[in-house]
């Protein structure tokens, strides 16, 4: 009896040391997974449950004068697939309610249906990422799906394909404007205003992250967002979209009829300087850069300098004017040939003998050598002093990416037979927006306002920001400024071209400027044909300036004329700008 109890009390005694030894062990673990590496073992823990996400801030959009959208943001999806999970699942039959198995290939099958894929090609990416890493976490299957197409795949309901919402640039109106734009590239923004302003339309992605179960299964509830997405900011332009197309569709039409290899257009607002329109051609459709010749993905308004010619003439009789050096009645002889230095001679477009002008006279002709004759009444500061003044060998405070000064050349550095071609738009070089600003001024009374693209640009939280300068600058006094547009009006009411530049029930002043083109050192058989002015030149409103370089089969300033005729009309239509009361000035042009 006393032997059966000891043996009892042994095994009793037995069996509570195994037990304390594993209990023990089960303490050991416990304090070693909760309190030793409980840290370590949570964040490894949490990463494998816990998936981090970028949120995509929209890119701002571009707008015209009007709101008319440029460029915009939309959304697409990229479709994503963690290759680790992938298997066979089951799923409730809607219709009968009963458990059925969805395979591999049945799932990539149907997705591959809704975004226009090649099942074969996604399971082979999926096998190929598995082989390089058995834990792999993130393959594409589609990228850049429709919000619709994406709505079909979540339906789906495939427990390892997630998505990953990301901004995509449209350009619902193409063309238009495409120049000045600008567009987006796998790298970011490329050109236009889309580079040259990016710190205004760049969005601030936020952060989040949601949790996802054992069998890779998102979990619903789940997605905590640490920091929020913000938005770019509307950046507003002056152009109106209706005006920039139909400047575009007009210069496209007529360079194709005359050959020329380039043309632009613009269109500036007297009182402000605001660019309505600026026109190139070629141009560039922002949504397909890749049918687009790289030259033509700017805009050659700003960054093409060119010699203008006869356009500038307009400068140099205001500067004339204005320092008193001349008025427009006095009487010049306009000589065959006018000699500057070195043998070199100065001509006309047509073969004359000594031509009696009045100094209007000369200008409304467009005479060389009356030019000439004149322009030497100017010191050499102060015809240098006077084309700066205009803005030509600088910028203009649009300040476009990319944007040429030009050239003017210095009065203590510029020779002797450039001083004087320099009066008359050769020797220097301007851009078309240059030429404009000119226009613009003397339209304006004599005061440059600052030519002006983007009139600011809108964040979400109200504030504005990129706003442009707007104080004008006086070049020239409102009674020399007036006398030239005067005298251009007699260029329509009386010249060559007054059939191609008139506008029935409005008075037009402009001025026609066909320049020869240097190339290797010489003047050659190209030309650059331009024609600018303003409307109604009673209360000048509008400045259009119309060029095309090197045409073929017309290559006089005849080309431009129906081009300015076309878009002048359209503009006044489009602004209801009223018809002119009073006819225009007659003033002598021969003695």
């Amino acid at each position: 009896m006393v032997t059966v109890e000891r043996r009892t009390r042994r095994r009793l005694a037995a069996w509570m040391l195994v037990l304390a030894i594993v209990l023990s062990a089960f303490v050991v673990r416990l304090v070693d997974i909760q309190v030793v590496r409980a840290e370590q073992l949570a964040q490894e823990s949490e990463a494998r449950r816990s998936i981090p996400m970028t949120i995509h801030g929209a890119r701002g959009d571009i707008v015209d004068a009007r709101g008319v959208v440029l460029a915009d943001s939309v959304f697409r999806y990229d479709i994503t697939v963690s290759p680790r999970f992938v298997r066979d699942y089951e799923r409730t039959d809607e219709a009968t309610g009963d458990e059925v198995t969805r395979t591999v290939s049945d799932s990539l099958a149907a997705l591959a249906a809704i975004v226009g894929g090649d099942p074969i090609a996604m399971f082979t990416e999926i096998q190929a990422q598995l082989a390089d890493d058995p834990d792999d976490d993130h393959a594409y299957l589609a990228r850049g799906v429709t919000p619709e197409m994406f709505e079909q795949v979540r339906e789906l309901g495939i427990p390892w394909v997630y998505w990953e919402r990301i901004p995509a640039r449209t350009y619902p109106n193409g063309q238009i404007a495409g120049n000045l734009v600008g567009f987006l590239g796998t790298d970011g923004p490329q050109t236009g205003l889309e580079y040259r302003l990016n710190d205004c339309l760049e969005a601030s992605d936020g952060e989040a992250t949601y949790e996802r179960g054992a069998d890779g299964v998102r979990l619903p509830g789940t997605t905590v967002v640490a920091q929020d997405a913000v938005d770019g900011g509307t950046l507003h332009l002056t152009i109106d979209a209706d005006v920039q197309w139909f400047a575009q569709q007009a210069i496209a039409e007529q360079a194709t009829a005359i050959g020329a290899e380039w043309a632009t257009a613009v269109v500036v607002r007297v009182s402000d300087g605001h660019l309505i329109a600026a026109a190139d051609w070629p141009t560039v459709d922002p949504n397909n850069v890749d049918g687009t010749a790289p030259e033509n993905l700017g805009s050659r308004v700003f960054t093409w300098p060119y010699e203008p010619g006869s356009t500038i003439k307009s400068a140099t009789f205001a500067a004339l004017i204005d320092s008193g050096a001349a008025t427009l009645a006095d009487q010049v002889i306009a000589p065959r040939r006018y000699n500057t230095i070195a043998g070199f001679q100065i001509g006309d477009a047509w073969d004359h003998g000594d031509l009696r002008y009045t100094a209007a006279g000369v200008l409304m002709n467009s005479s060389n050598t009356g030019t000439s004759v004149l322009s030497e009444r100017l010191s050499l500061a102060q015809r240098h002093d006077y084309l700066t003044g205009f803005g030509f060998g600088t910028q203009t405070a649009v300040d476009f990416l990319g944007e040429e000064p030009g050239f003017v050349g210095a009065a203590d550095e510029v020779d002797g037979h450039t001083a004087v071609t320099q009066m008359f738009g050769q020797g220097m070089t301007a851009t078309s927006a240059q030429v404009a600003s000119l226009y613009q001024t003397l339209a304006n009374g004599g005061v440059r306002a600052p030519l002006t693209l983007v009139t600011g640009c809108e964040h979400a939280d109200g504030t504005v920001t990129n706003l442009p300068p707007t104080e004008g600058v006086r070049v020239v006094g409102e009674s020399a400024a007036r006398d030239v547009i005067a005298t251009l009006e007699n260029v329509v009411t009386q010249g060559f071209l007054s059939r191609q530049l008139s506008i029935p029930g409005y008075r037009v002043a402009a001025k026609t400027g066909t320049a020869e083109v240097s190339e290797n050192g010489a003047y050659g058989d190209e030309r650059i044909v331009s024609v600018a002015g303003t409307a109604p030149a009673d209360d000048p409103q509008f400045v259009v300036v119309v060029t095309y370089g090197k045409p073929d089969t017309m290559k006089t300033s005849a080309a431009a004329a129906p081009t300015f005729r076309s878009i002048m009309t359209q503009v006044l239509k489009t602004f209801r700008v009223p018809p002119s009361s009073v006819p225009a000035p007659s003033i002598p042009l021969t003695w």
